[in-house]
């Protein structure tokens, strides 16, 4: 299913892949020319919506359910 579908917006889905790559919250807020508290407030969402408690969590989810490689 795609992630959209599951409740995700696409640019929570491109945090998500940031992460998966590696990237630290300042980071990501860099790369999509946010804050810091942007990109945190993405990733609370991202943990309510997949029921993850933290970054790896939320990755290894959306990886099983193919949304990241």
């Amino acid at each position: 299913m795609h992630a959209e579908k599951e409740g995700l917006t696409p640019r929570q889905l491109e945090v998500l892949k940031l992460v998966a790559g590696g990237a630290t919250d300042r980071l990501v807020a860099y790369q999509l020319h946010c804050s810091s508290a942007t990109t945190k407030h993405h990733l609370r969402a991202i943990y309510e919506k997949l029921g993850a408690t933290c970054r790896v969590q939320a990755v290894v989810i959306a990886m099983k359910k193919g949304w990241i490689n």
